[in-house]
């Protein structure tokens, strides 16, 4: 996505203020692809049962996701120890520049490069930030379209938590 795409894409969210873009669940559960976090760590398909989970696609360049990625990081730190798995998704394709900017920001919340592989199974758009809720079984519960305000992103922990319960 260009620069002035992801710059159209955040004003748009601003316009629609509160309302959100969820897509519709997908007729079967997400194919968890094998994947790598930044710090090397391997994360297989079969890690992802049984747990909840936040997927966040986003990209260094996106104004919209660095403020959205301090509020999930926020979470993540928050959510350290529970039984919800929170992924970050980077769109870029430099890894060296996705490590800077996660250093920079201080940003902790694990992170992988996109593939392809798994944000073609949670959303066809292009909008990002993407935040993907994923219930225990490996569903797609929703997919809500650009920045969030901080107390929302906090919230999705809970909705997800209580639904699982």
């Amino acid at each position: 996505m260009k620069r002035r795409d992801c710059l159209l894409a955040g004003m748009a969210g601003v316009v629609a203020g509160s309302v959100r873009s969820a897509e519709p669940p997908p007729a079967r559960g997400i194919d968890w692809p094998a994947l790598r976090l930044l710090d090397g760590e391997p994360l297989a398909p079969a890690s992802w049962r049984g747990q909840p989970a936040l997927v966040v696609v986003w990209a260094t360049y996106c104004p919209f996701c660095k403020r959205h990625n301090a509020h999930v990081d926020k979470l993540a730190r928050q959510m350290r120890g529970q039984p919800l798995r929170i992924l970050g998704l980077a769109t870029d394709t430099d890894e060296a520049a996705v490590r800077s900017y996660m250093a920079n920001n201080n940003y902790q919340f694990p992170v992988a490069l996109d593939t392809g592989k798994l944000r073609q199974q949670l959303t066809q758009r292009r909008v990002i930030p993407m935040t993907c809720l994923i219930d225990r079984q490996g569903r797609l519960i929703e997919a809500i379209a650009g920045e969030m305000f901080e107390e929302d992103v906090m919230e999705l922990a809970a909705r997800l938590m209580k639904r699982t319960a």
